[in-house]
């Protein structure tokens, strides 16, 4: 059901460029009124979701999945109904507030149902397999809808996917009744959030149509920076805060959000320049142009389901990134040179598998990795970030890139007196390169940006040793402060309630199985631990500290003899430890 809904979500975009001509025959609006058909869903789908994704937090996500893809479809029939321009906007736009209801609330409920192991990393894989080839996908269904059918089909098919996954969620999904702590709305927050990200999406908008020269894009774009830049200092501020700040400022977090940004960016316009030139250049119908990128579909499903759930637990998100980033980069370079004799088998389709493969192997990554760890409570808001992140990158990207090919094409033009068609597709190629230098640049920042290794997936408040408090405001040894009890089960309803410190990381080796190894960070100083983990199944293992400063690290699993560490941490890169616990008979001296 899942899946279904981020399918419908994704490829509504792509599904309705390809039904565009012939909606405009159809309904008779003109050439300037055609990118609002587009404009009007990315606007309120883009500034709404991260309220939308709050109210699932508040609400609960079974509520908010099923009201969005009812929402949704009722909003697709309206379109295909449509008599006229005016009534196919309301709907587009309609769209949008439904779709930032149920994206967050679709990943959100998947962030919660494989809090963590391998079947995580193959249910995002799945997940990710159908984010990356959506857009693919809806070429080749609004081709062949558009072709044999209807335009309107393309909207009315949104409505099919919808009502199958909500008999899916209604018999398969459990009830899932509102959190009792839930969060309260941010009103301050939501406003100036929901009002920012209008801002910024419709300058960009406007940037593809009225030029970067025009004062009306800078100053919407202005305004949406200084909004959201008070929207930051109101989340430092309040209480109950719309994006909890611990959501994007954790290291593998924020990589992750870069990343998926600068991966939609490219994939907006791989999809959007290729299909020109598919149609344009190579004479390719609609149908044809969506059969042209299942090259690129089948290597992302191959690779995303397979290489992150088998490799991502293994080394951790920063070389999937990584990898993932420079083969977009690749991809795009040798797009850069495509010319009037290019053929699509000599020079279309290695790029659409290489690219396949990149956004396969990161595009998975980030998305796991960006909804890892997040506190249930804040798992819808993590999961719209996410989607924000999309928005806005396939906005900058259709935006931005092109201005870049339609100055670069308009050059070529004039400068060479060639025909409107090679300027074009000149212009494409630049904008390829263009694409490519931001993967490498991507590459580089989004690599630096996440530390090696896994990201920790379940951490207890850290409070004294000595005194550890319940929810209920008794003081007791051994429990944590949701009340349950220790005994070496680390809790992941909660993340440590101390500032962003040194990390110490590293793995537990032993003779036997390692995983109920629980490490305990301690401040040397005062004696008080600051933090406590359990080990991965693979050993693997990260404690934060508050602040550098001296500690002891003590590592015990039941039948190991107990392992202590002195340490000093910096504030520099995380310090590592390799432990090796040895059975309680061994006489051999504590180590580390």
């Amino acid at each position: 059901m899942i899946g279904i809904a981020q399918l419908m979500v994704i490829l509504d975009n792509t599904i309705v460029n390809i039904a565009l001509p012939s909606a405009q025959l159809d309904l008779g609006f003109t050439d300037p009124q055609r990118q609002w058909i587009v404009t009007a869903y990315a606007l309120s789908f883009g500034s709404l979701l991260l309220i939308g994704g709050r109210m699932s937090d508040v609400f609960g996500r079974r509520g908010a999945f099923v009201v969005g893809l009812a929402g949704f479809a009722v909003a697709s029939v309206l379109g295909g109904l449509s008599p006229n321009f005016e009534v196919l906007v309301a709907a587009r736009a309609l769209q949008g507030v439904f779709g930032a209801l149920l994206a967050p609330a679709a990943l959100s409920l998947l962030t919660t149902t494989f809090p963590n192991g391998r079947d995580r990393a193959t249910a995002f894989g799945v997940f990710s397999a159908v984010a990356g080839s959506g857009a693919a996908i809806g070429l080749l269904l609004g081709g062949a809808l558009t072709e044999f059918v209807d335009w309107r089909w393309c909207m009315y098919v949104n409505a099919v996917f919808a009502v199958a996954a909500i008999i899916g969620a209604l018999i398969f999904m459990p009830a899932m009744p509102a959190p009792e702590d839930r969060p309260k709305l941010d009103i301050t927050g939501t406003i100036l959030a929901s009002v920012g990200l209008f801002c910024l999406v419709y300058g960009l908008g406007s940037a593809e149509t009225d030029g970067w020269s025009s004062l009306p894009v800078y100053a919407f774009l202005a305004a949406g920076l200084v909004l959201l830049i008070a929207f930051v200092i109101v989340q430092r501020r309040v209480r109950s805060p719309l994006l909890p700040l611990r959501v994007l400022l954790d290291r593998y977090r924020g990589g992750s959000f870069l990343t998926i940004l600068t991966l939609t960016l490219g994939m907006f316009s791989l999809s959007l320049f290729l299909t020109f030139v598919l149609q344009q250049n190579l004479g390719f119908s609609p149908m044809l142009s969506g059969v042209a990128f299942l090259p690129m579909v089948v290597s992302i499903v191959a690779v995303s389901t397979t290489l992150p759930s088998t490799v991502l637990p293994r080394v951790g998100p920063k070389p999937l990134i990584v990898l993932g980033l420079l083969l977009g980069s690749g991809a795009m370079f040798w797009l850069s040179f495509l010319h009037a004799g290019s053929t699509y088998a000599g020079s279309i389709v290695g790029p659409l598998i290489l690219m396949g493969l990149g956004m396969g192997t990161a595009m998975s990554t980030s998305i796991n990795t960006a909804t890892l760890g997040v506190q249930p409570r804040d798992a819808g808001v993590a999961s719209a970030t996410v989607n924000t992140m999309q928005q806005v990158g396939g906005s900058v990207g259709t935006a931005l890139l092109s201005s870049v090919a339609g100055t670069a094409g308009a050059a070529f033009v004039a400068s060479n007196g060639a025909s409107p068609q090679d300027g074009a597709l000149h212009g494409y190629a630049v904008a390829f390169l263009v694409t490519s230098a931001v993967f490498l640049a991507s590459a580089v920042v989004c690599g630096s940006i996440v530390p090696f290794g896994r990201p920790h997936r379940a951490r207890a408040v850290p409070e004294p040793v000595d005194a550890l408090q319940t929810t209920d405001g008794q003081t007791t040894d051994g429990q944590t402060t949701d009340g349950q009890t220790t005994d070496g089960q680390i809790t992941a309803d909660r993340e440590p309630a101390v500032p962003a410190g040194p990390a110490l990381v590293g793995r537990v080796y032993g003779t036997g199985d390692t995983t109920g190894a629980v490490l305990t960070l301690i401040d040397a100083t005062n004696g008080r631990q600051v933090d406590r983990v359990a080990a991965d199944a693979d050993g693997a293992y990260r404690l934060d500290a508050p602040a550098p400063g001296s500690y002891m690290m003590v590592c015990g699993a039941p039948g190991f003899q107990p392992v202590t560490e002195r340490l000093r941490l910096s504030s520099a890169a995380a310090s590592e430890i390799v432990v090796h616990l040895l059975p309680l008979r061994t006489e051999a001296p504590l180590r580390a």
